[in-house]
């Protein structure tokens, strides 16, 4: 697990030249509940981790929300850097803790990553992955990147899909291995740290970016706050209304900054998610990455 929020706050701060830049204006405003934050807004995008669920908890009042926006006539979509896992996978997981999303309605940093993918020659790719991942499901030809220091020489080029297995030790061998020759190295979920239960975990971002301050490759994001997630969200749905879209999130970084790139609206939840129990606003100042709204919970 990670060290507390403001460690993770200054580590998004470290690498804000390699993230996107947007404009932010005035002051956001203040609402209790999220349902009358969502009163404006016809397409609803909201954020899994931190808005959602923390780990494999729903948050109360999320599966109501939900239930609500669609009674209003919303349209709802999830927009996560899950990208360790397919979306069948996590398609199950919102079934179980009572969501009704349907697998249309799940976008993820994986969905760019495979389009990504599609950009490069056909090669062998190592992967950093879990033991969940499916990763004959991106439909390369690649492997898991373990503890072999010869699979790292071997690959053509890297995927750094999911950290919940990935050691210090192995971030060494892909270290050494790029530093000898650089490689595509392709990320696929660009979050430094996501809640859990028992604190916060390091996510592919985290070490996306120790790779390159300790070999200066160049790498490839895909998802928040990158915009190649949101285009597929217009894919599917057609063009995004920027003054009728909003972007549901828990992280300044990754959802407040990626949204108002894009040009869409943004609300920070607080009372959940990176930077619960803590005093947003302090943040908000430190980075000046301003929220449209801020919520205090559902």
């Amino acid at each position: 697990m990670a060290n507390d929020v403001d460690w993770a706050f200054d580590q998004y701060e470290a690498v804000r030249d390699a993230l996107p830049r947007a404009r932010h204006e005035g002051e956001p405003e203040r609402f209790d509940h999220l349902s009358a934050a969502l009163e404006p807004y016809d397409l609803v995008m909201l954020d899994a981790f931190g808005v959602l669920n923390v780990g494999e908890t729903a948050i109360p009042g999320a599966v109501d929300l939900i239930a609500s926006l669609r009674a209003r006539g919303k349209r709802v979509v999830i927009v996560s850097n899950s990208a360790s896992v397919p979306t069948a996978v996590s398609l199950q997981k919102f079934h179980r803790l009572g969501f009704d999303f349907t697998a249309g309605e799940i976008v993820t940093s994986r969905d760019a990553l495979k389009i990504g993918l599609e950009g490069h020659p056909p090669m062998r790719w190592g992967v950093m992955a879990t033991a969940q991942s499916q990763i004959e499901e991106l439909g390369i030809d690649c492997f898991a990147l373990r503890d072999d220091a010869a699979s790292y020489d071997a690959a053509r080029g890297f995927v750094l899909l999911g950290s919940g297995e990935w050691t210090d030790a192995r971030q060494d061998l892909l270290s050494r291995a790029l530093s000898q020759r650089p490689r595509p190295v392709l990320v696929g979920n660009p979050d430094i740290v996501a809640p859990r239960e028992t604190g916060l975990s390091l996510e592919p971002g985290y070490y996306a970016h120790d790779l390159t301050r300790r070999t200066g490759c160049a790498l490839a994001f895909y998802g928040k706050p990158f915009g190649n997630i949101f285009d597929i969200v217009a894919h599917h749905l057609g063009p995004i209304m920027p003054s009728r879209s909003v972007l549901v999130g828990d992280t300044l970084h990754t959802d407040v900054l990626g949204g108002a790139a894009y040009g869409i609206k943004t609300i920070l939840l607080e009372n959940y998610g990176l930077f619960a129990g803590r005093d947003v606003q302090t943040y908000i100042a430190r980075s000046g990455i301003v929220p449209g709204s801020v919520v205090r919970g559902h």
